[in-house]
């Protein structure tokens, strides 16, 4: 008769918990420098090389003037220069400081606007599709409108950050919410965490990755406002552009400090 004795292998099992004990170990290994230094530093260095090589090559080529496309080394010179002068830190501190001050005006007003959003549905229904159409507008598209409305100041520039940013963190945060699990919001309900105290201890860290996601696109609109802030033409140019689209229209308008009338 056949035996049908199963009884467990010694080895067997021994094999199987040092199998699991090795899939438990963390394996902390130190990378070379060397290999450290061929995979992380060289590929962003390469890239940049590359970039100065082509606009070299574009300046040698004369494919542009020099005022709209300058030499790498005019450019390494005049940063030199504004060093030499101690004006260089200021500067970039000035855009630095707007840029993150826009930032935090930003999410200050799209975190609860995206809380709001994303728990009652009737605003949902309400402003959810304009900030979808918000979020699509370029940041370049507001900086006309906002000069003509507020002027070349920093009120237009923060307005223009705002309009760009807030939708950015709102929709993620959106976009978070609607990832968390239910199963969280009705354990969160269980203990007592709803209202503030439910959005702080269970939605806010559930919503996290696309709350993040959000706020790095609202940081990029943020730069972005600030550069077409930069890029924007002078007083005198906007006043002369808008005078004469205005004597084209046969109109009358008013700028702040003049009057222009067609003739």
């Amino acid at each position: 008769m056949a035996s049908t004795d199963i009884s467990p292998n010694t080895d067997d099992l021994a094999g199987l918990e040092a199998g699991l004990d090795a899939l438990d170990t963390v394996n902390v290994s130190r990378l070379p420098v060397r290999q450290v230094l061929v995979k992380k530093v060289l590929p962003p260095v390469v890239a940049v090389l590359l970039v100065l090589v082509v606009w070299q090559l574009l300046v040698t080529l004369k494919v542009t003037d020099d005022y709209k496309l300058p030499a790498p080394s005019a450019v390494w010179d005049s940063l030199t220069a504004m060093w030499l002068e101690g004006t260089l830190l200021q500067v970039l501190w000035t855009s630095i400081s707007r840029a993150l001050f826009g930032f935090l005006l930003a999410l200050a007003i799209g975190t609860p606007l995206g809380l709001l959003v994303s728990r009652v549905k009737f605003v949902r229904a309400a402003i959810g599709p304009i900030l979808a159409g918000l979020q699509s507008l370029p940041s370049v598209a507001w900086v006309a409108p906002a000069v003509l409305w507020l002027g070349l100041n920093d009120s237009m520039m923060y307005a223009v950050i705002l309009l760009g940013a807030v939708p950015s963190i709102a929709n993620g945060l959106v976009a978070g919410v609607d990832q968390v699990p239910p199963l969280f919001l009705r354990a969160g309900q269980t203990l007592g965490a709803t209202g503030l105290k439910g959005a702080w201890h269970i939605v806010m860290p559930a919503a996290l990755p696309g709350y993040l996601a959000g706020l790095k696109q609202g940081w990029a609109f943020s730069w972005r406002s600030l550069m077409a802030r930069r890029s924007s033409p002078p007083r005198r140019t906007w006043a002369s552009a808008s005078a004469s689209s205005w004597r084209t229209a046969g109109t009358t308008s008013t700028w702040p400090g003049s009057s222009w009338r067609s003739s």
